[in-house]
């Protein structure tokens, strides 16, 4: 969110059927500030009106969909709700920084009267959309397909629609926390001095990112009352553009991320001594894996993805914890 001026917006929709965007500019009389804030509980349906709906048919499916909600006199947000089928985080990130770009360059155009000068993106921003560079020796796309045709409930034809997803209630609420350095420390500190790390003869990779994680899915393991015996499934996403043979371009442009888990059985995640060094030991090993050959084992990964969602009784299961969106992004 932005500050913006005092003028009032009109409120616009512009769809295009053919390149599957929506583009919409709305405004809202909230409160900006206790949306923006990062101070006490959100409820989160306050936050619905901000996001735009992708349109998805059986056939036809919108690939992004963009609203710019005014707060007048107090500022605006932008919303981009991206298909993921299509686009994955840093596609979808690619492609707002080249936006932020060609509105740099227009202002300074415009500043210098250069009306009919060209706009070029950066080589770092122009995307790369070759799918025949993505090599498939095993064949995964079939399998995936028939995987996904078997999950369906009508199994004749393929159908664009997402699966299915959590409605939102009015008890849900947004929180935001800060870990800061030293607690980052602190944690790092506990996990090397528990029984789990001084048992190990592997040295852990404990990067902040897998503390933070460790620590978060404790916390969200304890507040779902998940305990004893039941299995939990932890995972992290991969950016795979780097990680296939032959390698892809960083510009690659559509979704090229591989989900990463392990099971876990919930009475060693709440652990109170040692849950979070346990925790932190077995995403060590996943993002150490990554280090090898990224595919391995993908003909079986979508089949647990689908079981905890059948599970979920057609809703994502309780026990499945992942991470969305990366910090590489550098949003």
């Amino acid at each position: 969110m932005w500050p913006a001026d005092s003028a009032k917006p009109a409120i616009y929709y512009f769809p295009d059927q053919n390149d599957g965007v929506s583009f919409t500019v709305a405004e809202s009389d909230a409160d900006f500030s206790h949306l923006s804030g990062n101070n006490g509980n959100r409820e989160a349906v306050e936050f619905h009106h901000l996001t735009p709906q992708l349109s998805i048919s059986d056939d036809k499916a919108e690939v992004v969909a963009i609203q710019i909600t005014f707060f007048p006199k107090q500022g605006f947000c932008i919303s981009v709700v991206a298909h993921h089928a299509a686009v994955d985080g840093k596609s979808k990130t690619m492609f707002e920084r080249s936006w932020a770009y060609f509105c740099k360059q227009l202002i300074q155009m415009q500043r210098q009267n250069l009306n009919n000068s060209s706009i070029l993106l950066p080589t770092e921003l122009i995307p790369c959309f070759d799918r025949t560079l993505i090599k498939d020796p095993k064949g995964l796309d079939v399998v995936y397909a028939n995987h996904w045709l078997a999950f369906q409930s009508d199994k004749r034809s393929f159908k664009l629609v997402s699966m299915p997803v959590l409605k939102a209630h009015s008890s849900v609420v947004r929180k935001s926390f800060e870990l800061t350095r030293e607690d980052i420390k602190k944690l790092r500190d506990k996990v090397q001095g528990s029984k789990v790390f001084i048992r190990q003869a592997k040295e852990l990779h404990l990067s902040s990112y897998v503390l933070t994680c460790a620590y978060v899915y404790v916390c969200l393991v304890k507040a779902m009352g998940v305990e004893g015996d039941a299995t939990v499934m932890l995972r992290v996403g991969a950016n795979c553009r780097s990680r296939l043979d032959p390698p892809l371009s960083v510009n690659y442009f559509g979704n090229c991320v591989s989900g990463h888990g392990t099971p876990a059985k919930a009475s060693d995640v709440v652990d109170p001594e040692n849950g979070i060094a346990f925790v932190a030991d077995k995403l060590s090993d996943l993002v150490k894996g990554l280090k090898r050959e990224v595919i391995e084992g993908s003909e079986e990964k979508i089949l647990f993805v689908l079981k905890y969602v059948k599970e979920g009784g057609g809703q994502a299961s309780g026990r499945l914890l992942a991470v969305a969106g990366s910090n590489r992004f550098d949003v």
